[in-house]
């Protein structure tokens, strides 16, 4: 049985990615809060603890790898999902080119005869092959990395204090007596758009919370929170307290570094550089880890080519990893490490993932309202949280109006790749009629294109699907065929009763799938009675006797009729 991560290891997986962000949203806000900096990510902090529970509650009634795209999965078409997959796939991009770059720049600036581009090529490398190895070899390098980041945290921040009582207060007084440009409450807005990014790395325990223990995820999810809370405002108020708000703006980039050696000499200055460079690491795991999550899902519900499932012997999902390696590597070598490039790639994904994932909160409230939940998040809660980071979305395009086209440079792309795989069928129809069209018919070749693409479509409209019904829920079984009408490509259901010892089978189920047949005439309907006890093992059996995946399979609404939770089901999913 494949192992399960641990709090401390899951935890440190996505941790190590919002902790690092301390390394620059700290100086960040105070550019635009100046003083205020520290009241701008406490805001964010409250943002971030209503996301919670939004988080909280999708994940706790759909326990499946994907985030944001398993919520709009779930309850919207696989389309919108899709979107929201770019985005994620996008940040995960993003964060992994920018995140490795600076971990080389800091150890650059401590060992100056590394070159940056082929040091980075090697380190998204060195990543590459740790995942592959295993999630659980990847969870210890994490740990190490958090830590020993947390440490060299705790040990700046007690030097930083010490600093200011022994050097008393005037920096900071003259810092709170500055002028603010704009105005406070300008101020305070834009330093909050700005310090919103410092939240990166919350939304990727969600994309392989089927790789933890059960009860973890929402153990990370505070742990993230406690992390983003403690650190985040009091560095910014210790560097407000230490240094004037003109050398902080000098030394935006390496704040942390610059209080190290103001604060502890050439030592601490070597330890936080060290830990960046580390912790800075540990988010390009994180980005390896959770699109592998990610992308694993999307192949498994025939979104990309299932090619990527194939596994090597630790059952790492190798092609995933050397894919998003590869991505990862065009995208640095063709901005050339220009960092700003990618910033609004970054920027505009992350936001963007966030606010769809509390979307999907809202819709699963309207459409899931009796699937069980281990807790609610409030409609207010959920409407602020999402107004936070519209505001947030807009914040940063009006600080960096360009960070728009570039995001769209880079969606685009992806969109047309995803666009494809959703509707390749139709595309290639719409190949097989103008080649019929415009090309003779006694020409070999091209009665050979034709026949490989009739065989390519009748292989993707093969697949079958299974529903499995527990009597006269007509309703469910008419929702799983307009799914598969308007999301799928496949036409094939097996609608399976499981009749237990002593059960009988409803007298009307046989007539409501004759009257659904002939009402859906493009999808070939089979009626199945299956002897057993429905459950896990029962869905496992029928899998691998009919060579269909698990999550190729519906069911109802767990409760009286499916005495079981989602996650018991491994990846059947619900009607839609």
């Amino acid at each position: 049985m494949k192992k399960k991560l641990n709090e401390l290891a899951a935890t440190a997986i996505c941790g190590n990615d919002i902790s690092s962000s301390c390394l620059y949203v700290s100086a960040l806000a105070i550019v635009y809060a100046g003083q205020f900096a520290w009241i701008s990510l406490l805001i964010v902090s409250v943002v971030l603890f209503l996301f919670r529970k939004i988080y909280g509650e999708v994940v706790g009634a759909l326990p499946l790898n994907g985030g944001a795209y398993n919520a709009l999965l779930n309850t919207t078409k696989k389309s919108t999902a899709s979107f929201a997959a770019s985005l994620t796939v996008l940040s995960y991009m993003a964060t992994a080119v920018i995140s490795a770059s600076e971990a080389i720049k800091y150890v650059h600036s401590l060992w100056s005869v590394i070159p940056v581009i082929y040091a980075t090529i090697f380190l998204l490398l060195l990543f590459m092959g740790l995942v592959i190895l295993g999630i659980g070899e990847s969870s210890k390098v994490a740990i190490a990395i958090f830590i020993f980041h947390l440490s060299s945290l705790v040990i700046l921040c007690l030097f930083s204090i010490y600093f200011l009582f022994n050097n008393g207060f005037e920096t900071l007084i003259a810092n709170f007596k500055s002028p603010v440009e704009g105005g406070i409450m300008s101020a305070l807005f834009f330093g909050f758009a700005a310090a919103m990014l410092g939240i990166s790395g919350f939304e990727s325990s969600a994309n392989y919370v089927e790789e933890q223990q059960k009860g973890v995820f929402p153990k990370t999810l505070k742990n993230m929170w406690i992390i983003v809370t403690v650190f985040n405002p009091l560095l910014a108020f210790l560097a407000l307290a230490i240094i004037p708000l003109s050398t902080i703006d000098a030394n935006e980039e390496t704040l942390l570094s610059f209080m190290g050696n103001l604060t502890g000499g050439n030592i601490l200055l070597f330890i936080v550089s060290v830990d960046a460079a580390l912790v800075l690491s540990g988010a390009v795991l994180t980005s390896y880890v959770g699109v592998g999550g990610l992308i694993e899902r999307m192949a498994l519900d025939r979104i990309l080519p299932k090619e990527l499932l194939k596994k090597n012997k630790r059952g790492s999902s190798y092609l995933i990893f050397i894919l998003f390696f590869l991505l990862s590597l065009s995208v640095l070598l063709i901005t050339e490490g220009n960092l700003k490039a990618l910033a609004g790639v970054y920027t505009i994904a992350f936001l963007g993932v966030m606010a769809l994932f509390g979307i999907g909160n809202l819709l699963l409230k309207f459409k899931r309202e009796r699937l069980p939940r281990p807790e609610r998040a409030s409609y207010p809660a959920v409407i602020l949280a999402i107004t936070g980071i519209i505001l947030a979305l807009i914040g940063n395009v009006t600080l960096n109006p360009d960070y728009l086209a570039i995001f769209l440079e880079y969606l685009v792309p992806t969109l047309l790749v995803v666009g494809f795989m959703l509707y390749r069928t139709l595309i290639l129809k719409g190949v097989l009629l103008f080649l019929d069209y415009i090309t003779p018919s006694n020409k070999e070749f091209f009665n050979t294109t034709k026949r490989k693409l009739n065989i390519a479509i009748r292989k993707i409209n093969s697949q079958e699907f299974v529903f499995f019904t527990r009597g006269d829920n007509v309703a469910g079984i008419n929702k799983v065929l307009q799914y598969i009408s308007e999301n799928e490509d496949t036409r094939r259901i097996k609608i399976v009763h499981v009749i237990d010892k002593g059960e009988k089978l409803p007298d009307s189920l046989v007539h409501d799938i004759h009257v659904l047949d002939r009402a859906y005439p493009n999808i070939v309907i089979e009626f199945i009675e299956e002897p057993g006890a429905f459950g896990p093992n029962k869905i496992d059996e029928l899998s691998e006797r009919w060579k269909i995946p698990v999550n190729f399979m519906f069911i109802g609404s767990p409760g009286d009729k499916f005495p079981y939770k989602l996650h018991e089901l491994g990846e059947v999913r619900l009607i839609i």
